[in-house]
């Protein structure tokens, strides 16, 4: 059974900076200079929210990146293996009691406002707070006009859309 029943996705669960840059950090840097096409969020139908659980899919044409963050410092990214526009609505959960999902583009006006810009960095972002978010990554998005940030919301993902405060120490991979 793949996580949340999204077809050929299987996280591969990852923690601190130095782990993450080495398994991740050439392709994500390769990502600077591309143009976003968009960002998907898994909507959960029945509640008329976002499913913070599930993966957010950051889409650049020939790239997909996917990020889910999990217990307190567990960070996974995959590439390509989720495919939002071959099933746009799918069930999860109790087979007696479906739990429909679909993916959306359109949930935040923030993320849909960058739709189209070209990349400009990629942050790993490191948290420095001596609490059980310590060491924990995020990742920033930077473009021309606007950025977003995905974070570990202890043991979900979490958008942020302005700079990243002080507790955040910035690796940037654009060279």
């Amino acid at each position: 059974m793949a996580f949340f029943d999204i077809e050929g996705y299987e996280p591969g669960w990852l923690s601190g900076l130095e782990t993450i840059r080495r398994a991740h950090g050439d392709r994500l840097r390769a990502l600077v200079g591309k143009r976003l096409q968009c960002v998907h969020l898994t909507w959960f139908v029945e509640y008329g929210e976002w499913l913070q659980d599930a993966p957010v899919v950051v889409d650049f044409g020939d790239e997909r990146l996917e990020i889910t963050h999990w217990r307190f410092d567990e960070l996974s990214l995959t590439w390509n293996t989720i495919d939002p526009y071959g099933k746009s609505e799918w069930d999860w959960g109790d087979p007696a009691e479906p739990s429909p999902l679909r993916w959306r583009q359109d949930i935040y006006p923030e993320l849909s406002a960058l739709d189209g810009q070209v990349l400009q960095d990629v942050e790993l972002l490191q948290c420095g707070t001596r609490d059980v978010a310590d060491g924990m990554v995020a990742l920033g998005f930077v473009f021309p006009k606007g950025r977003f940030t995905v974070f570990n919301a202890m043991d979900e993902n979490g958008i942020e859309y302005t700079e990243p405060g002080a507790d955040y120490r910035k690796h940037s991979l654009a060279g």
